[in-house]
């Protein structure tokens, strides 16, 4: 009887263990899995990151200057939960192929073709767009051509208003493009440079509250594919053209407004670059829009991601794009 006691026990332990795991695993919920891939256009490759369903509607995600898909490192697993995420590397950045600026002149038009030659290449037909700093004159050129492809809009950090950018930023960009001096191109050659990759454009708006939530991971990362002269001519092309995306404001405020878009504003309100009067200033277009200023700066994806991710998938769900 003893031993009848003590193995029934021992079986109960059993059960209330095995019950335990079982209650365990119900709370573990691993992301999908990220992929690193390739596609060819043109006998160029273009890089992009891939995670979730692909029966989910899909995120676009745009990366900004100096960086690459690598910014959205930590955010694609949070979207790639409930969505289908995408993130290319623009041509000249990241793993994509770097063209010889000697023989390709780099333009936010050429970055644009290309990025939309990818998506159409992995037959993506629509998807929510996710831009931020040079994402949004890519991802407004792939708007303007067919606005209808688009289930919603984030912009974070992503100017289409002069409202966002300072007189002196806007003479700045303006000069870029008309200054053909050698002493301007050397200056705009310098903001390529490692100082300036970390401390102008990383740390350039960040402070004590908030400087070290910000990982060298970027900076390092970004500055791999700065080594070389040619590496860094690419960016200084794209300096000088930046320019007509001022010029081209207005005609991406007109499809604002004439299409309305779902749209997610997410706005790093410590951003000395694109500060948070150009986020304010969409609501004149898209008086609907969500609009959330955090407390952040250039890169807020990179410091605050899952107030950002959240903030996305709530705003996704709410508008039933799911």
């Amino acid at each position: 009887m003893k031993h009848i006691v003590i193995i029934l026990l021992v079986s109960l332990s059993l059960l209330g263990c095995q019950s335990k795991l079982e209650d365990t695993k119900k709370q573990f919920f691993l992301p999908p899995a990220t992929t690193y891939n390739y596609v060819e256009i043109d006998s160029v490759k273009l890089f992009y990151r891939e995670a979730g369903d692909k029966s989910k509607p899909t995120i676009v995600l745009l990366h900004g200057y100096p960086s690459s898909s690598h910014s959205y490192r930590n955010l694609i697993p949070m979207l790639a939960t409930h969505y289908h995420v995408i993130a290319p590397d623009n041509l000249g950045s990241g793993y994509s192929t770097h063209l010889d600026p000697a023989t390709t002149t780099y333009t936010f038009d050429l970055l644009s073709d290309y990025t939309e030659q990818l998506i159409d290449k992995l037959q993506i037909k629509n998807y929510v767009l996710y831009m931020q700093d040079f994402g949004a004159p890519v991802g407004y050129r792939m708007m303007m051509k067919n606005p209808k492809r688009i289930e919603a809009l984030i912009v974070q950090n992503a100017n289409a208003y002069l409202d966002g950018l300072t007189p002196k930023r806007q003479d700045f960009f303006r000069t870029a493009q008309t200054d053909t001096s050698q002493v301007k191109y050397d200056f705009l050659y310098s903001l390529t440079s490692k100082n300036a990759i970390i401390n102008k454009q990383y740390l350039f708006d960040l402070d004590s509250t908030n400087i070290n939530i910000q990982s060298p991971d970027a900076w390092t990362h970004d500055l791999a594919f700065l080594r070389s002269k040619s590496d860094r001519e690419i960016q200084v092309q794209l300096f000088k053209d930046y320019n007509n995306n001022l010029i081209r404001y207005p005609k991406w405020q007109k499809m604002l407004r004439e299409n309305q878009p779902k749209t997610l504003i997410v706005w790093g309100k410590k951003d000395l670059k694109f500060n948070y009067k150009g986020a304010k200033a969409y609501l004149r277009d898209l008086p609907n829009a969500d609009l959330y200023l955090l407390d952040a700066g250039h890169f807020a994806a990179e410091e605050k991601t899952r107030e950002v991710g959240k903030l996305i998938l709530d705003f996704l769900s709410h508008h039933e794009i799911e």
